[in-house]
């Protein structure tokens, strides 16, 4: 995932992931995000095809030859090639499709090589003029090749061969004796930079890797290491945008008796107790089931089954457990109860806070109905939590309802 928001597919194909690999274990989060920097920004793109298009045709007009005229074809088609690929791939970012990763390396492999094709011919004609420009806009483009994908080492390392290399053999048919300190220059160029890639590569994923960390630890509660509000938003978020018609379960939950706890052992021990009722729901809920602890004694469930009956049953096991004695530290054992609100999307809203406020309603029923026990949402619930909120400003006014 990249700053613009956009994701891109990973390559499927075996010589292009080994491409598009940084040569060490990265999270799979980070491997997406290291591939969405490779399609860079469209100036980038549009500098270094300019530079090689332009050098290729002035080549072709000095020098009509057939080579000449074959790398300013070459280069025209790849260049078109890669718009056109960038095009399609953009576009499906943002309809969230698959996207052409690999055509994408494999054609900017075929850039380079392009380029280093150029060079190679400039120097075996033997005009310095071709020659000094072709290796001018090459180590230009050396340069943007290792900045601009270090995402990618490995790439970087094989495009930069692909360009500077056949002046090796360029220089060998050039019968021009000083031109063989290229055979110094080009290895240890090619290492300077394909190193700086690869150092280039680690900052960035110890960027990445502290980045995802802070955003992990900002969707965190710090007392029980659940979620909090805002990671819960997060996941509500994420299940309403799944769209089609599954639906899912909110529970909202709040403990019974938990302040005589508080006041009797003390804050300290009250907050042994939270950890405990976070690892209790954890244990009972669903692996893929998300639970947070949005403040106070308040926790809430989303339950990863969509069934309404699955929900229903998670509230009953909740309450059964939590209503048994619990041990704290010290050896002391207390017993509490839970109350339950549950909410089910879309039937009870369609966004993130219309369904917390829903589950909330159900849940100020339940605490209304006796506690440790679950209720569903309902008009009536909605109706009562309103009215709480009010501080009974509601009560007095009549229910409107349509015909």
């Amino acid at each position: 995932m990249r700053g613009d928001g956009l994701s891109f597919s990973l390559p499927r194909w075996r010589v292009t992931r080994w491409l598009a690999d940084p040569g060490y274990p990265v999270s799979s989060d980070i491997r997406g995000a290291l591939t969405g920097e490779l399609y860079g920004c469209w100036s980038v793109f549009a500098g270094g095809a300019i530079n090689t298009v332009a050098v290729a045709a002035a080549l072709a007009l000095r020098t009509p030859s057939p080579l000449f005229i074959t790398w300013f074809v070459l280069e025209v088609a790849v260049c078109l090639s890669r718009l056109v690929v960038m095009m399609i791939a953009y576009r499906r970012a943002r309809e969230r499709l698959a996207t052409p990763t690999d055509i994408h390396i494999l054609l900017s492999v075929a850039w380079s090589a392009s380029v280093g094709f150029g060079v190679g011919i400039s120097l075996a004609s033997g005009d310095w003029v071709a020659a000094s420009l072709t290796c001018i806009s090459s180590a230009a483009m050396v340069g943007g090749i290792c900045f601009r994908n270090f995402s990618a080492p490995r790439l970087v390392g094989t495009m930069i061969l692909f360009s500077i290399g056949p002046v090796i053999p360029g220089v060998a048919t050039s019968h021009e004796p000083l031109l063989f300190a290229m055979y110094l220059q080009m290895p240890v160029y090619f290492l300077a930079m394909t190193g700086a890639a690869f150092r280039l590569n680690r900052m960035l994923v110890a960027v990445m890797q502290a980045k995802r960390e802070s955003d992990e630890r900002a969707r965190l509660d710090p007392l029980t290491g659940l979620s909090n509000r805002a990671g819960l938003i997060d996941a509500l978020q994420s299940r309403l945008n799944a769209g089609g018609d599954r639906s899912f379960a909110v529970l909202y939950l709040d403990l019974d008796g938990f302040k005589p706890v508080n006041d009797t052992f003390g804050h300290a021990a009250g907050d042994e107790l939270l950890k405990i009722v976070g690892r209790t729901l954890r244990q009972t809920a669903a692996p893929d089931d998300v639970i947070a602890r949005i403040g106070g004694d308040e926790f809430v469930v989303l339950a990863g089954d969509p069934a309404i009956d699955h929900a229903l049953a998670l509230g009953e096991r909740i309450i059964e457990v939590m209503t048994a004695p619990m041990a704290m530290p010290g050896g002391a054992h207390v017993q509490i109860g839970i109350s339950i609100g549950i909410a089910v999307a879309p039937e009870h809203g369609t966004d993130p806070e219309a369904l917390l406020f829903a589950a909330d309603a159900a849940l100020y029923e339940a605490k209304s109905s006796g506690k440790s026990c679950w209720r569903l949402a309902s008009a009536e619930a909605n109706l009562a939590a309103l009215r709480k909120i009010a501080g009974g400003d509601l009560a007095a006014r009549p229910i409107v309802t349509a015909a």
